[in-house]
């Protein structure tokens, strides 16, 4: 058996079934990966079955946080890490068998590569996710020996990064905490000189529903998103067009009122991480947001 290179990261709340299932299945893998969960302050049985895991799968830990720090609670994870590399994993997600050797052997053989976006297949009968299609067609094409085509965007659940390259531009932005912060992670390893790719022989599972409609607060906060993401790392102009679209849905919809005055509250954080992509990677930016990507990008 292989030691394992890749240390599979979950985020969780409040799914303690889900969550078993999908740890029963990474322990099943060969080689089976280090497992590390982040407990986003879960108030169901989630501690207890975790603890009952790792009496069984040794190989499996975790961190019970006082409180939910979102989608970057998966930063503790990857620092704990020992491996090289970091698959991220959702509590109804998994990976197919060969998926984190494929993966961990394309960053071995592409020393610049820092993040493997993975196809995605749906439900019990591994539909294709709509984003497959997506990514594949990026407009940014493929790079030059590169094992596919470079995005700035991917599946969090769906998402194989280098160690080194996550940790050195922070990881998951604590001012987005929950969806579309997949984005600035993306533009940021870029602009840091690292590439993400999609590869669709790495492939991952996503046991939720096979047809999902983004209900009105994640349409609400995913333009919440857009627009810090924006006034964090894009020029003022698409910050305000991005602001002002979160603002015109605001006066119609409770839920993005909601969200604009969380807006509000986060910006202040927000502009104190203000740093400027680089123009190459501005303009990628622009390219893909011309491109419209769907809001299907979430788990």
């Amino acid at each position: 058996m292989l030691d394992a290179r890749t240390t599979v990261v979950i985020a969780t709340r409040n799914r303690g079934a889900e969550l078993e299932k999908t740890i029963e299945d990474l322990c099943g893998l060969d080689p089976a990966p280090p497992v590390i969960v982040l407990d986003n302050a879960s108030t169901d049985d989630t501690a207890d079955r975790l603890r009952a895991l790792a009496e069984r799968c040794p190989q499996v830990g975790g961190f019970r946080l006082h409180a939910n720090r979102g989608t970057a609670a998966r930063n503790l994870g990857a620092v704990a890490a020992r491996t090289p590399y970091v698959a991220f994993c959702d509590d109804d997600t998994g990976w197919e068998a060969d998926a984190l050797e494929r993966a961990a052997n394309l960053f071995e053989v592409h020393p610049s590569l820092g993040l493997v976006a993975a196809r995605t297949l749906v439900g019990e009968d591994g539909a294709e996710d709509p984003v497959n299609a997506t990514l594949a067609d990026s407009p940014l094409g493929t790079p030059k020996g590169m094992p596919g085509p470079a995005v700035l965007d991917f599946r969090r659940c769906a998402a194989v990064v280098r160690r080194k390259a996550f940790l050195e531009i922070g990881g998951f932005s604590g001012v987005l905490r929950f969806i579309g912060e997949e984005r600035m992670l993306a533009m940021d390893l870029a602009a840091s000189g690292w590439t993400a790719c999609y590869v669709e022989a790495v492939v991952a599972r996503d046991r939720s529903a096979e047809h999902r409609q983004s209900p009105p607060w994640r349409q609400a906060r995913e333009l919440r998103n857009d627009a810090l993401t924006a006034w964090m790392r894009r020029p003022v102009g698409v910050a305000a067009r991005e602001t002002r679209a979160l603002a015109r849905r605001a006066v119609r919809d409770r839920q993005a009122a909601k969200a604009m005055a969380e807006l509000a509250a986060r910006l202040p954080a927000a502009l104190v991480q203000r740093r400027r992509l680089p123009e190459a990677i501005e303009s990628q930016a622009a390219l893909m947001q011309r491109g419209n990507l769907p809001e299907a990008i979430e788990s």
